[in-house]
Formats: structure tokens, sequence, C-alpha cells
């Protein structure tokens, strides 16, 4: 039986809880990384440098989930209550019984925190664990190595590169680092990322 496409569901955790993303999230994920343009270096657009620039790059992201390619959510910091990025699953096969999890930003302040450990923690657990994936992918630019560092502290395994695989916004030519986890390795990585939290 192929695994299930995920649908936009909330999944809570300690630190974090993950909410189907709507515009109701607007203004506080530019509050969160608004601005900054180390937050949306890698991020495949310009920086936002106001709410309705924002809000652009967020219809663009429903846009997609309208059309069943995306299923974003809003990662809400549970102690604050308050939205501080997002983050998908894309790249969305289940005959083939793989996703992709990605487009994910978070305000710095929570850069190295226990936020981006749960919010994979969680999303993994769904997608291995109630939708029946085999393979949960994950993949960043070759100049991004905080993305990288992050990725492989999660348990994923570096695949490869896709050489000139995007074009950036400024016109230069990205590699592509790929990185994924399968279902028979997820019950340890599971226990170490619990045991990391």
């Amino acid at each position: 039986m192929p695994a299930r496409i995920p649908a936009p569901v909330t999944l809570t955790g300690r630190h974090v809880t993950l909410v189907p993303l709507t515009m109701d999230h607007a203004e506080d994920l530019f509050a969160a990384g608004g601005r900054d343009d180390e937050v949306w270096r890698w991020q495949g657009g310009p920086t936002p440098q106001s709410r309705d620039e924002l809000v652009g790059t967020m219809r663009d992201l429903l846009g997609k989930a309208e059309r069943g390619t995306y299923v974003p959510y809003a990662v809400v910091h549970r102690a604050s209550g308050r939205a501080i990025g997002w983050t998908s699953f894309m790249d969305i096969c289940p005959a083939d019984e793989r996703l992709e999890i990605g487009w994910t930003w978070y305000g710095r302040a929570f850069w190295r925190s226990a936020v981006n450990t749960e919010t994979k923690l969680l999303l993994m657990t769904y997608a291995f664990e109630e939708l029946g994936m085999g393979r949960v992918q994950l993949k960043t630019d070759h100049l991004n190595l905080r993305s990288q560092e992050a990725i492989a502290r999660l348990g994923a395994q570096r695949e490869g590169v896709l050489r000139r695989h995007r074009l950036r916004h400024d016109g230069t030519w990205r590699d592509t680092v790929y990185f994924s986890l399968l279902v028979d390795e997820w019950p340890e990585v599971k226990k170490r990322l619990g045991a990391r939290l």
C-alpha cells in the first residue's frame, strides 16, 4: 500500500508547535526574520524588507499548497506563542514513499537552539510513522555550510551534489547538496534526536 499524502495537521512538541501556515502568521514572521539578510540568504529570493514583501512570498508558498505540491507549516515557539519561522513538506510522492522537508527558515534568535531539532523530529515522525514514508530527503545550497552541518547533525546521510542545479535570484548558479534518511535508519535517529532534546 502506498504512503499517504501529508495533511495540514498540527504537530506539537515541548518547544514548538507546527501549525498550518496562514496569512495570520505574517506579523509574527516578519518580526522574527524580516529585513535579516542572513535569514533569507539561502531562501531563493530577496530579503523581505516590509511585511507586504513577506506576504508576497507567503502567497507564493500558499499557492503551492493550494496546488497540492507543498504542505507548509508555521513554526510556533510555545513559550511565546509566536510564529518564528516556517517549514514545508514538498516533492511529495506517495507511490515511491518519499517526500522532502524544505523551504525552512527560523528567526536568527532561534538558531542553534532546540527549535530545528524538534521541528525536524516532529516532521520526520509524522512522515515515517503516520504517512508510511520510506525516505525523507533534505537539500541545501553547497555554499550553505551552516545548513549542511545542521542536516548532518540530524542524522541524515549526505548523498551527493547536483551541479548547476538552480538559478539563484542574484543570477548565479547553485549546486545542491542532497541528504536523506531512510525508514530503517529512523528508529536510531529518533532515539538520538529525542536524547538531544
